[in-house]
């Protein structure tokens, strides 16, 4: 495989050719773009990581702090970002997805806020890649989103009210938090029941079983991390279920 020699998909991005990628399997094409941040000490540390052979991960892009961007994989080529992943109901995510690392501490650094100048590189990016691709809004996700057993990032930092007020990605303004709680870990029942199954509806790769358990926690928590993030804490209260039912409302318009 010849990895220096792909042309910039996107105009100005510096290219920095990473060997972990391959072909894309399947022909639906690509219709995810998928956030996340690097966890790492700096950009330099971050694309490193992405381009070693033995790392074994990669994504299409990076985003540095100074809104610089850097394109590591093609976007003909599927980028190893996603992981093991789920997303209403399909797999190898990494086959239908773009993957953007923005470059941010996250939990090393005691997750630090995105600079102005790289969120605005980020959604003139992102805008670029959903208008060339054709990516609905429901499908611009956080690698959270499809990995919430072992993900976090992009983390509660990230910006995802700003990016939607700019046409990237499904959002709607978080119900207001009004104290109590309906469901939390070891709570089971229809009541549970109903909520993994709107979960289940949106997207996410839960089981309905009526048993608010570890991953219906995790879960939550990931929901809460990308579209409630005043208060996080994997307990599903009547804020995080009005959300929830909100974004359930629009669904046909963003799908």
């Amino acid at each position: 495989m010849n990895i220096s020699s792909f042309i910039a998909d996107y105009q100005g991005a510096i290219v920095r050719p990473s060997p972990n990628q391959g072909e894309r399997r399947g022909d639906g094409g690509v219709d995810m773009l998928i956030m996340h941040y690097t966890g790492m000490e700096n950009a330099e540390a971050a694309e490193r990581h992405l381009e070693m052979p033995e790392s074994m991960v990669s994504a299409h892009y990076v985003v540095r702090e100074d809104g610089a961007i850097v394109q590591m994989v093609s976007e003909k080529k599927r980028a190893w970002h996603a992981g093991e992943s789920l997303w209403q109901g399909k797999t190898d995510i990494n086959s239908r997805s773009i993957g953007i690392e923005v470059v941010n501490s996250g939990p090393l650094g005691n997750f630090p806020d995105f600079p102005a100048a790289q969120i605005s590189a980020l959604i003139a990016l992102a805008r670029d890649i959903i208008v060339r691709h054709d990516i609905k809004p429901r499908h611009v996700l956080a690698h959270s989103d499809i990995a919430p057993e072992r993900k976090i990032d992009p983390g509660e930092k990230f910006p995802w009210g700003k990016l939607a007020a700019a046409g990237i990605g499904h959002y709607v303004e978080p119900a207001v938090i009004e104290g109590g709680h309906l469901m939390s870990p070891g709570v089971n029942g229809k009541l549970v029941e109903t909520y993994q199954a709107m979960l289940a509806l949106y997207g996410y790769g839960i089981p309905v079983t009526g048993a608010f358990d570890e991953t219906t926690e995790n879960i939550t928590r990931v929901f809460q991390q990308h579209f409630r993030t005043e208060k996080i804490d994997g307990i599903a209260d009547l804020s995080t279920v009005k959300t929830l039912h909100k974004l359930l409302e629009n669904l046909d318009a963003v799908s």
